[in-house]
């Protein structure tokens, strides 16, 4: 008998099987000055906390004139609360449901009528448009061509996150910020801007300029949407779809599944598999839990996001288990800190795992679906996750 099945684990394995595991062992760390946070407790103390800033991903420096234009990543305190309420309405349940399950669908019947008609395809070019069409369709970026579109905005979103070692690379590096995002401005913001300016529509471009924001304050709350929403979901996807090609009974559990069901799934391999490793904030607080003695005020904290949602503390009994009944059997959302926690927790999570769902319900419908290639991980350190490239799909052709 395995100590495993001795200890009563629901799914009688508790083998870690993490894909990204030996990866992220190796990359994972905090930026630099910063207190590593793995235990539970205190990581959700910190995420919580109303002293808590966000820190990272150049939250520290940036500085807008305007403290209402500057987007709901970067705010704090009365500020986000006031931008997070108003812009919250393009991500809310209601919105996901009422609104964009059908750009969801739609999307998806399209990329997968192409797939069946190629009969192999790259998983994470099918995802990524799938990302970039749900999140534009959301914010407005709807009047410009669909192909160039896609490789302008993987440009700029690649140049704004890529860092770069030495005076002359870092040059070189913000000429291509510039340069890339000078293109998606005119090429796809502007006529976006135009085009609501003279008939405004139910999405956050219009909001914008309702709100008389700058067009570089837009282009900015574009480009934060655009990488959390498009560049993520994409790993997520990819991701979640390799453990359903894997596991035949997981896969058959989730195509009988209703939508809870489904969500639950995707959930739980989330759980183990975050695409986002760490988070940081800045307390300007005394922190509790992590020596004898309490941290002072106004230290940086990482959030270990990968160590928290695999501790018994937070998750319960057989963390490396894919187990799909975890979160209803503790009473929890089954969220734990996949999208962080607290007033700065990801506000785009239910789009984010809608757009996975009806995706892959639909992607293993096709006949004859298959991997033919396992995808190679790299580590995106701008993100601080897992990268997942060249997997390979195919489908028996339409005629």
């Amino acid at each position: 008998m395995t100590e495993a099945v001795a200890s009563g684990c629901p799914m009688h394995d508790n083998v870690d099987r993490r894909k990204s595991a030996k990866l992220a062992a190796k990359m994972t760390k905090p930026d630099g000055g910063a207190h590593w946070v793995k235990k539970p407790s205190v990581a959700r103390a910190i995420l919580r906390s109303p002293e808590a800033l966000q820190a990272g991903a150049g939250a520290e420096m940036l500085n807008f004139e305007n403290p209402e234009h500057m987007p709901v990543f970067f705010l704090d305190g009365a500020d986000h609360r006031k931008k997070r309420t108003k812009t919250q309405k393009f991500l809310s349940p209601k919105a996901v449901s009422e609104q964009h399950h059908t750009i969801m669908r739609e999307v998806t019947d399209e990329l997968l009528a192409e797939f069946q008609r190629a009969g192999t395809a790259k998983l994470e070019d099918v995802s990524f448009q799938l990302a970039i069409e749900v999140v534009g369709e959301i914010l407005g970026l709807t009047n410009s061509d669909q192909a160039g579109r896609a490789k302008r905005i993987q440009r700029v979103l690649y140049a704004s996150i890529a860092q770069r070692e030495g005076n002359f690379a870092n040059r070189i590096l913000k000429f291509q910020q510039a340069f890339h995002t000078g293109n998606f401005f005119l090429w796809d913001v502007l006529p976006a801007i135009k085009a609501r300016k003279k008939a405004p529509k139910n999405d956050a471009i219009s909001f914008y300029i309702e709100e008389g924001y700058s067009n570089m304050a837009i282009v900015v709350e574009c480009l934060t949407y655009g990488a959390a929403g498009m560049l993520t979901t994409r790993e997520f996807i990819v991701m979640t779809a390799w453990y359903l090609f894997e596991d035949l009974a997981l896969r058959q559990r989730f195509l009988d599944g209703d939508s809870k069901e489904q969500i639950n799934i995707l959930l739980e391999i989330l759980r183990l598999e975050p695409v986002a490793a760490m988070v940081h904030r800045r307390v300007n607080a005394e922190v509790e839990g992590l020596g004898e003695k309490p941290m002072p005020a106004g230290e940086l904290y990482g959030i270990d996001i990968r160590a928290a949602n695999v501790d018994e503390e937070l998750v319960g009994e057989c963390p490396f288990a894919v187990d799909p009944d975890r979160a209803q059997r503790q009473r929890d959302t089954g969220r734990y800190l996949s999208f962080a926690d607290g007033p700065h927790n990801c506000p785009g999570w239910q789009v984010a795992l809608h757009e996975t769902r009806i995706f892959l319900e639909q992607l293993f419908k096709l006949p004859g679906v298959k991997l033919d290639r396992e995808p190679d991980m790299s580590w995106n350190e701008g993100v601080k996750g897992y990268e997942l490239r060249n997997a390979m799909i195919s489908c028996d052709k339409s005629a």
